[in-house]
């Protein structure tokens, strides 16, 4: 995806109101964060990978904190020093990949 303009930072009633479409979702430091959990290595590299796919796609990459069964997704976007409407985008297709696993694996 080859971006036309570039992303304004949101302002905190409009981080406020997107934060109800991805609910599980949180602000932390100005990072839009989710902590997932998972039954293994595996399925967490497995998730790993798939959050790579959609962000190359999106052209738009989180910081990931990879442990042995658990991943923290960070987003924020550098270019307007917080957070864009392009964060909550991308957590929404992030949350859809993690909903798509086996509901063993449960995020938290």
């Amino acid at each position: 995806m080859i971006r036309k303009q570039k992303p304004g930072p949101l302002s905190a009633e409009q981080i406020t109101r997107l934060l109800r479409k991805v609910p599980t979702w949180a602000v932390e430091n100005g990072e839009l964060v989710k902590t997932f959990h998972f039954k293994n290595y595996y399925e967490n590299i497995a998730f790993v990978n798939a959050t790579a796919w959609v962000s190359h796609h999106e052209d738009h990459h989180p910081d990931l904190e990879v442990g042995y069964n658990r991943c923290r997704v960070r987003y924020s976007t550098h270019d307007v020093g917080g957070l864009s409407a392009y964060d909550f985008v991308c957590a929404g297709k992030v949350e859809e990949l993690a909903q798509a696993r086996p509901p063993e694996s449960t995020p938290t």
